[in-house]
């Protein structure tokens, strides 16, 4: 069995926090809809689908890189002024840095793993 992980992130302006490419980066209005948008780029595969139409050969990309956890939960809430993200998943951290890469950028700071 795949161990799961909660991983605790914290984001500083999530109003500005975009990814670079418009066609995958997360457009909403606040947490409930960052967390919505991460959750489903952690659960399906439509994201990395998207990303992978892009490339030069799409054929040719690892198709591990399109894992998905379809029990990954995500939460996000105001605390002061930053958001505070608790994802919990059995993806390893490289597809979660990858995911988030593409909804908001480098716009998130990790900062804490704990095992589920």
């Amino acid at each position: 069995m795949t161990s799961r992980n909660h991983y605790y992130l914290s984001i500083a302006d999530l109003a500005h926090a975009r990814g670079g490419d418009a066609a995958l980066s997360w457009n909403g209005a606040g947490p409930g809809d960052f967390a919505a948008a991460l959750e489903e780029a952690l659960r399906t595969p439509l994201l990395f689908e998207r990303w992978r139409a892009q490339q030069a050969e799409p054929d040719e990309v690892d198709a591990a890189l399109g894992a998905t956890d379809a029990q990954a939960q995500v939460r996000a809430r105001v605390a002061d002024l930053h958001v505070e993200v608790d994802v919990l998943t059995s993806l390893p951290m490289s597809l979660l840095r990858q995911r988030l890469n593409w909804l908001i950028g480098a716009a998130w700071q990790l900062r804490d793993v704990r095992p589920a």
